[in-house]
């Protein structure tokens, strides 16, 4: 039985949180690595709505579930988060939710940093959800972060304090703002340490242990392939890397670990925030996708710019991420549709190309070639079985296989967990 990693394969929101439930339900463990609560998963289990952006999904059925070291970890949202679904009736226990004891912190001052280079921008704005994501990693890799082991050592942590504080005061006094109070600081991490220790662990060592015994584990990504700190539209990307191959990096554990690798994309394409996007609809066409999709982000709340489907970025992320099969997600919304658009290939400065150029300037000049499909009156929502999509839906289906040299594995079609057609299982694999 193979292990499954879960990637988004376009720019995130793509209905990673819906998919990733409804594998949990065959799977032993489920396992955040990378990425931090500024990716929103929202599951829909019957009448009840649960919005996750930190927890990984597989906590509301109560499966084994494992943030690892490749997340940025901010403690006090964690604990709303937990509080937040407990509240709704969902056991949170040590038993049931693991945290990487080598987890970088995001701080206080984290957020700060990234809220005051946003608005100091201008037109350069990376569009970041201002939760410290940025500057946690780069706290990381600079090797002055403070990570969740460190919590029970609090009263030795003066020499990594001056390290992260010659950096930031250094920083915050271009911005004008106060040096780091150190005390004040050690008194919030002595505070809210009590409560995630409890879940504190080395993850790697669970992992090993249940690849050991043969158990199915779960890898769940945030954000997208498109995001990706190095394969996406750079700069306009968030902080890590999205793609598969960080799933091992990320949890502690192999890359002979990861089976078979599920790409998440919705039936036509969305983003939010700033940066590149060929195939946006800044019309009619774009406000529909948009009202019947319901895209606002699960996190931000900010409204989603919509565009037909982009084969050619689909296809480049299935090639960087060792893409195995593709969840289409969201069918449902391209009902009564008279015409489908597909983004077949791009036109830059006169000539035709068939991937994204990496360069910023040339990804903002790049036009959209397309092709135009027939679209269908009938309705998809809720459809269960190829037996119950319209012949023209499944044309679209094909037809986006083709281009994308990738086959579909799943279709969605509602937000509703069971409302999923199962074309290749990712755990028989």
């Amino acid at each position: 039985m193979a292990n499954v990693a879960v990637i988004g394969a376009q720019w995130g929101d793509e209905g990673k949180g819906k998919i990733v439930d409804w594998l949990a339900e065959r799977a032993d463990m489920v396992v955040r690595f990378q990425g931090g609560h500024n990716a929103g998963h929202t599951l829909v289990v019957g009448e009840n709505v649960y919005k996750l952006s930190l927890l990984p999904s597989g906590i509301v059925r109560g499966t084994p579930s494992v943030i690892g070291n490749g997340v940025v970890l901010d403690p006090w949202h964690l604990k709303a988060e937990v509080e937040k679904l407990r509240g709704q009736g969902v056991e949170i226990t040590p038993d049931k939710l693991m945290i990487a004891d080598n987890c970088p912190l995001i701080l206080p001052f984290h957020r700060d940093l990234d809220a005051l280079r946003e608005d100091a921008s201008g037109a350069g704005k990376i569009g970041t959800t201002r939760r410290g994501i940025g500057p946690a990693y780069e706290d990381k890799v600079g090797r002055r972060a403070i990570r969740v082991c460190d919590l029970a050592h609090l009263d030795e942590l003066g020499p990594q304090l001056d390290r992260l504080t010659a950096h930031h005061d250094a920083l915050r006094a271009g911005f004008d703002q106060p040096p780091i109070d150190r005390e004040a600081l050690l008194a919030e991490l002595r505070e809210i340490a009590g409560f995630v220790l409890p879940f504190a662990q080395p993850v790697w060592r669970a992992l090993n242990a249940a690849r050991e015994r043969g158990r199915r584990i779960l890898f769940e990504g945030a954000q997208g392939v498109l995001l990706d700190i190095d394969h996406g539209t750079y700069p306009f990307v968030t902080s890590s890397n999205t793609v598969a191959g960080t799933a091992s990096a990320g949890s502690g554990i192999g890359p002979g670990a990861v089976g078979f690798v599920l790409g998440i994309a919705k039936a036509y394409t969305t983003r939010v925030g700033s940066g590149p996007f060929p195939s946006e609809q800044d019309n009619e066409v774009g406000e529909r996708l948009g009202t019947r999709g319901h895209e606002f982000g699960t996190v931000t709340g900010r409204k989603r710019r919509c565009g037909w489907l982009d084969a050619v970025l689909l296809r480049q992320s299935a090639a960087v991420s060792g893409i195995t099969g593709i969840a289409l997600t969201k069918l449902d919304v391209l009902d009564g549709f008279d015409e489908i658009q597909v983004c077949t290939g791009y036109r830059l400065h006169g000539e035709e190309i068939d991937y994204y150029p990496s360069n910023a300037a040339d990804q903002a000049a790049v036009e959209a070639v397309y092709e135009t499909m027939p679209g269908w009156q009938e309705t998809t929502a809720g459809a269960r079985s190829w037996a119950e999509l319209p012949a023209a839906a499944i044309k679209y289906i094909r037809r986006v296989e083709e281009l994308i040299r990738c086959p579909v594995a799943l279709v969605s079609t509602s937000p509703e967990r069971e409302d999923t057609i199962l074309v290749r299982d990712p755990f028989a694999d």
